[in-house]
């Protein structure tokens, strides 16, 4: 193909419009264009170094337990190896009867981070996703000697998606945050709920481990998780947990 000689601007508003026009064409003769029903969408973060999670960083999850704010961030992690994709099935194991939601926004790290203040943070985030903190309530609670590890890290635990969005498309701070089962809505919050804010959160754990790009957060879930309810709720094969956040999309799962 040659590559016509651009000789002014005008050129390269001719040059511009003339391939607008021709992407115009292809989009209207239906070419190189693939259904979402035809493509199995997988995680848009793979194998990170840490799944970092936050726990209480909600007031209305607070309020749901009869609980205060807490007074520092209360951290945990998943493994990684748990990640599926935004549409991907949830296995509940046989171990466990009390396998719950909760809806998060996670955060992704774009650029290694290391002891930096709560003003650098924003030069460390690639995007935002959502994400669900599938958990098994007895494993959290009452097995495993209270740790939260077992109960969170069981295979299939954290769909993530469907995409990431650049930081710069949305406000973590004031995002409307859902999820429903079976079409039930079951959690309908917003981010400015947030206790710790996500630039705190990041600085705070950047004094303590270095943040790698890749990495993801998850910032906490709303209130409406099924133990706190009354009677409680958990999830159950066949059921569809669908889960989403404002200007980034929508994780549908079924339970197996």
């Amino acid at each position: 193909m040659e590559i016509p000689y651009i000789h002014n601007q005008l050129d390269l508003i001719m040059i511009s419009f003339t391939i607008l026009i021709i992407l115009m064409w292809i989009v209207a003769a239906g070419k190189s264009i693939t259904r979402l029903a035809d493509v199995d969408l997988l995680s848009p973060i793979t194998k990170p170094d840490k799944v970092v999670c936050v726990g209480l960083n909600y007031s209305g999850h607070c309020a749901e337990q009869n609980i205060p704010h807490p007074k520092e961030p209360m951290f945990f992690s998943k493994f990684s190896s748990v990640i599926i994709g935004p549409n991907d099935n949830v296995v509940i194991p046989p171990i466990t009867n009390s396998v719950d939601w909760e809806v998060e926004l996670a955060v992704v790290i774009g650029k290694q981070a290391k002891c930096i203040r709560k003003d650098q943070v924003q030069d460390h985030i690639f995007g935002y996703t959502v994400a669900q903190d599938i958990s098994a309530r007895d494993w959290q609670k009452s097995r495993n000697n209270g740790q939260f590890l077992l109960g969170k890290s069981m295979d299939t635990f954290c769909p993530l998606g469907p995409a990431v969005v650049t930081k710069n498309k949305v406000d973590p701070n004031n995002l409307a945050i859902k999820s429903w089962v079976n079409g039930v809505l079951k959690q309908d919050g917003n981010t400015s709920e947030l206790i710790f804010k996500t630039d705190f959160l990041i600085s705070y754990l950047s004094q303590i481990v270095t943040l790698y790009p890749g990495d993801v957060i998850l910032t906490g879930t709303p209130a409406g998780v099924g133990m706190h309810r009354n009677p409680p709720e958990f999830l159950k094969q066949g059921d569809l947990l669908e889960s989403e956040i404002e200007g980034i999309g929508r994780l549908k799962n079924t339970v197996i």
